[in-house]
């Protein structure tokens, strides 16, 4: 073939890779045709794919021959190319709707007729790149918008002031993970001097989680209201029912609900399947306060089995969420129930309780841990008698 007629097969093969024609670009290529795409293997088969591909991705494909030029049996042509891309992701780059043009060089042997290989440069995988990285930058920037968005709900719905009571001290910790999560804690103030005591966890991450626990903070406020002096399966009883209707059905709570007598030092308390808080007695043991329960809003008609301890002075009670005992050092070893109660045992007076745990858990988790949850922890202690 001379020149002039391996430049217009050239010129016919750019005409049906835009047309995605690919049995007429078949017939123009050799048995053994092999191609240099970036992304499919290099016979006739991965370089169809990949001209499918990207075609399949776009809409209103053109190319346009700005020069070519032969010599014996190679092509060169200089190309541009316009598309809409509003299809198909490709290379990871999701459909935008705007039209991206390119320019490449490619080269073409010729081989009795039908092209045998082709070699080529271009701008159009960086123009995806870009279109990619853009995405990208656009999604962080969405993700960082919805964690302020939950945090500030998280932050306006967790009480402000702590409640003093005579002869306690009730001490709350609350660290956020950068990925917010649904940890919440509450006070209630109760008739007769009594004290409700929430902490609880919603499923989730972000905005959902924070919207489940802002909405089970107000439910549970309202509802111990309206009882006026309630017991605390009551309480998650009636939310539960409440919850069920205005939560979405892959989401629900764990809650534990007690109510504290400061007089008496009693304290009552139900479990909507919450990891149990732990006592520190006087004799230096701790036990943990398990009552039975499934979390909030799972299921319908739904009963809480209460219980009742008694706290001396000098005694104290740990509550806390699943973030400190679920946190893994680099090996993977979880933190764990047992090392907590064996803390909360070992702990004196003589400083914060939470501030010990964490110093605890820093030095388990080592340097460079990536807080994977939120870390809450609320310490209610009974003064030692007076000497």
């Amino acid at each position: 073939m001379s020149t002039q007629q391996n430049m217009a097969l050239v010129r016919r093969f750019f005409q049906a890779r835009a047309e995605a024609d690919l049995d007429a670009m078949d017939q123009m290529m050799a048995p053994g045709f092999i191609g240099h795409p970036l992304f499919e293997e290099p016979d006739r088969e991965g370089y169809k794919r990949q001209v499918a591909g990207y075609v399949a991705a776009f809409s209103n494909v053109s190319i346009l021959i700005e020069d070519q030029m032969a010599a014996g049996e190679k092509v060169t042509s200089r190309i541009t190319g316009r598309a809409t891309h509003d299809r198909k992701e490709l290379l990871g780059a999701a459909p935008t709707g705007r039209e991206v043009s390119y320019m490449a060089i490619l080269i073409h042997r010729i081989a009795g007729g039908k092209i045998a290989e082709e070699w080529g440069v271009g701008t159009a995988p960086s123009e995806l790149m870009g279109e990619r990285l853009e995405q990208e930058v656009s999604e962080r920037a969405r993700v960082e918008r919805e964690l302020e968005v939950a945090r500030s709900i998280q932050q306006a719905s967790l009480p402000e002031e702590v409640p003093e009571l005579e002869d306690w001290r009730i001490d709350p910790f609350y660290q956020p993970a950068r990925e917010v999560g649904g940890d919440f804690y509450d006070f209630h103030l109760l008739p007769e001097g009594k004290l409700g005591l929430v902490v609880g966890d919603a499923t989730g991450k972000g905005v959902p989680a924070a919207l489940v626990m802002s909405t089970t903070l107000g439910m549970l406020q309202s509802t111990a209201r309206a009882l006026g002096s309630p017991s605390p399966g009551e309480v998650l009883e009636q939310v539960n029912e409440t919850l069920l209707a205005r939560v979405p059905t892959n989401m629900f709570v764990t809650c534990f609900y007690a109510i504290l007598d400061p007089n008496s030092g009693s304290l009552r308390y139900a479990n909507a399947g919450h990891d149990p808080p732990h006592v520190r007695r006087s004799d230096d043991k701790a036990e943990e306060l398990r009552a039975r329960g499934m979390p909030l809003g799972l299921m319908p008609g739904m009963g809480y089995e209460e219980e009742v301890t008694s706290l001396r002075e000098g005694e104290s009670v740990l509550f806390y969420s699943d973030g400190l005992v679920e946190a893994h050092d680099p090996k993977g070893e979880m933190f764990g129930f047992p090392r907590l109660r064996a803390l909360v045992a070992k702990h004196g007076e003589e400083s914060s309780l939470a501030e010990f745990l964490m110093e605890q858990l820093y030095s388990f988790v080592g340097e460079g841990w990536e807080q994977e949850d939120d870390i809450t922890l609320i310490t209610l202690r009974r003064s030692a008698a007076r000497g």
